[in-house]
């Protein structure tokens, strides 16, 4: 199988939890019981609990161990909604045996990554190659036509009752109902494009792309490829560290920098805008390194 899933980690448990979420983002229809039979609990013998997936309401130990990722970011979401906890014990021997498993899946796993490098995400980031891009998770067809049809079926009765009895004493009018579905498609690969565009990161005082953030940027011109009304308005922003006017110019080169690689692989001039706003737009004061970012916003 061609893999379409690179998995970077801090640690073992860690990457094998990012290889468990690479799982759904391939197969995001998959309950707890297609995880059991994907990863069995024979790859993991020394998980020191019973299973290695429990549902993240269950407790999963008999004693006082947190033995299970269990934070919102950490857990994962089943296609049938329900959310489902990684045991976090994993030795040497499991974690190259789960490695190995995940090769069936597409899915491979690179060098353990330092501290202050990887994701945002439990300790881990993904990766999609080859081109892949992660299918659209089904959204459960809901039954509201259902009811729908039941209000006509009810409304066109009561006129015509109306009518038989010929005292045509409610008048009944039927507003148009408008609903504008918005394509969002592409919408959840830009963000996962921007979270790897930012974990690659840029040289310190440097505008230059590193080669990870090229690598980065060849999927977002793949994207913009496909989506051919797609526009986008790349914005840097640096920390308040430093000169000012250092900062501005150096969040506008970084922008600039991102657009001139996306024309130099075909994309029109035209759907692309750098901006830079240097330290002027803070997420948070106290965190200068969540500070320092790059934005893809789609322009309207």
């Amino acid at each position: 199988m061609v893999n379409k899933v690179r998995v970077y980690g801090k640690a073992q448990n860690r990457t094998a939890l990012g290889i468990m979420h690479a799982y759904m983002v391939m197969y995001p229809q998959s309950t707890i019981d297609d995880l059991k039979k994907a990863f069995p609990n024979s790859l993991n013998p020394d998980k020191g609990t019973d299973e290695i997936f429990i549902f993240a309401e269950e407790k999963g130990t008999t004693a006082n161990w947190d033995g299970y990722f269990k934070s919102e970011e950490e857990v994962l979401n089943m296609g049938d909604g329900k959310k489902v906890a990684v045991v976090k014990m994993w030795t040497k021997p499991s974690f190259e045996r789960v490695v190995e498993q995940a090769k069936l899946y597409g899915i491979e796993i690179a060098q353990f990554e330092a501290a202050d490098k990887g994701g945002k995400k439990g300790g881990f980031r993904l990766e999609y190659l080859n081109g892949w891009i992660p299918p659209t998770p089904v959204q459960k067809k809901s039954k509201m036509w259902l009811w729908i049809l039941l209000a006509a079926l009810l409304i066109g009765a009561i006129v015509a009752l109306l009518f038989m009895n010929n005292e045509p004493k409610v008048q009944i009018i039927e507003k148009e109902k408008i609903v504008t579905i918005v394509d969002t498609v592409y919408v959840q690969q830009l963000e996962e494009i921007e979270k790897n565009f930012n974990a690659a990161k840029f040289s310190q005082g440097k505008v230059d792309l590193t080669d990870e953030a090229k690598f980065v940027l060849h999927d977002l011109a793949k994207l913009l490829e496909k989506n051919p009304d797609l526009k986008l308005r790349i914005v840097g922003h640096t920390s308040a560290e430093g000169d000012p006017a250092f900062n501005q110019k150096l969040s506008e080169g970084r922008a600039k920098a991102a657009v001139d690689f996306l024309v130099g692989r075909g994309i029109s001039a035209d759907r692309l805008v750098s901006e830079g706003k240097g330290s002027s737009e803070p997420l948070d004061e106290n965190n200068q390194e969540i500070n320092r970012r790059t934005e893809f916003i789609v322009i309207e």
